[in-house]
C-alpha cells in the first residue's frame, strides 16, 4: 500500500512556522544537553513553560509528528531524543576469541563495583516513565544506584522477584520512586511499598518506598503546568490537581533525585568504594591484557 509517512532517513524542508518550533526545541536539547537523551513529553513540557507553547494532547503530537521527521532529517539527532524502545534478545555475539578479549577490555575500563555492599541501606530508584531510565541512570550511575521503570509492576511475578531481590540483599532496601502526581502516580508508589514490601517480609526482608518526585511542593516551587484529576477516577490522591514528572526541568529532576539519594547514603563509605572500583579497575585491564598479548 503507497504511503507518504517518511521511510528511514528522508530529506525535509520545514516550513517558517515549523523551523521556529525546531529551534526553540534546538534550544530546549542544548540547555539540558548533558541529561539527553530527553523524552518527548520532557521536550512539550520545557515548551509550555518557556515559550508558551499549546498544553494539549493535540499540540504534543504535532511536536512528536515534528520530532520524528526531523529525525529522520538530519536536523536534530536520533540519539537526542529517547522512544520506548524495544525487547531485543539473543544479541552479542562475537566473531572469535579475540573480539571477546578485545571487549573484555572494554569491560574492565567500565568495571562497576557493587557499591551497595558498602552501605548500611540498599538503595534503588524507581521512576514511571520507561524513558526516563537512560536519563535517571546518568545520575544514580555515580552512586551505583539501579534504576527501574515501574512499567509491569502490577504483575505479581514481577512484584514477587523484586521482594525476593530485595530480602537477599540482607539489608534494610529503600527505593525512590518518581511518578506523576496523580491518583495512578501514588497508587504506584503505595502499591510498591505494600507488596513488593509484604513479598520482602515474607522472605525476612525489609523493603520501602520514599516519594521523591513529583510532589505539590515541587509544583509550587517550579510553577509546573498542571491538569484537574479525571472525574471518574475515585482513587484517593492527596492533591486537587496533577502533575506529570516530566513536566519537571531535566535538570531540576536530576538535583532532587541526586539529594535524596545522598540523603540516604553513608557517603564515606561511597568514597572508599569508589577507590576501590578503580584500583579493581586497572588491575583488571591489566590482566586482561595479558591475555590479549
Amino acid at each position: 500500500m503507497a504511503t507518504n509517512r517518511p521511510r528511514g532517513f528522508a530529506p525535509w524542508k520545514p516550513h517558517a512556522q515549523s523551523q521556529e518550533l525546531l529551534d526553540q526545541v534546538q534550544e530546549v536539547l542544548d540547555t539540558y544537553r548533558d541529561l539527553l537523551p530527553l523524552t518527548g513529553r520532557q521536550i512539550f513540557y520545557r515548551l509550555v513553560a518557556t515559550t508558551g507553547y499549546d498544553k494539549t494532547e493535540v499540540a504534543y503530537k504535532r511536536l512528536l509528528n515534528l520530532l520524528n521527521r526531523a529525525r529522520r532529517a538530519f536536523i536534530i539527532g536520533m540519539d537526542s531524543i529517547r522512544d520506548d524502545g524495544a525487547i531485543t534478545a539473543g544479541a552479542g555475539r562475537f566473531d572469535n576469541d579475540r573480539d571477546f578479549l578485545e571487549a573484555c577490555q572494554g569491560w574492565a575500563a567500565g568495571f562497576q563495583l557493587d557499591f551497595m555492599q558498602y552501605q548500611p541501606r540498599y538503595i534503588e530508584l524507581i521512576c514511571e516513565a520507561g524513558g526516563m531510565v537512560p536519563q535517571l541512570q546518568k545520575v544514580a550511575e555515580f552512586y551505583g544506584v539501579t534504576v527501574r521503570s515501574s512499567g509491569g509492576f502490577d504483575s505479581t511475578t514481577v512484584k514477587h522477584s523484586l521482594g525476593l531481590h530485595y530480602a537477599n540483599q540482607q539489608k534494610p532496601v529503600i527505593f525512590l520512586h518518581v511518578g506523576d502526581l496523580d491518583p495512578s502516580g501514588e497508587h504506584i508508589c503505595s502499591n510498591l511499598g505494600e507488596d513488593v514490601g509484604a513479598f520482602a517480609a515474607h522472605y525476612g526482608g525489609q523493603a520501602s518506598v520514599l516519594r521523591i518526585a513529583v510532589t505539590a511542593d515541587q509544583q509550587r516551587a517550579f510553577d509546573l503546568p498542571t491538569a484537574p484529576a479525571k472525574k471518574n477516577d475515585r482513587r484517593s490522591f492527596s492533591a486537587d490537581f496533577t502533575v506529570q514528572a516530566e513536566a519537571l526541568p531535566p535538570n531540576a529532576l536530576a538535583a532532587i533525585v541526586r539529594n535524596a539519594i545522598e540523603a540516604q547514603l553513608d557517603m564515606e563509605a561511597q568514597g572508599l568504594a569508589q577507590l576501590h572500583q578503580a584500583t579493581l579497575r586497572e588491575d583488571l585491564q591489566q590482566r586482561v591484557a595479558v591475555l590479549i598479548a
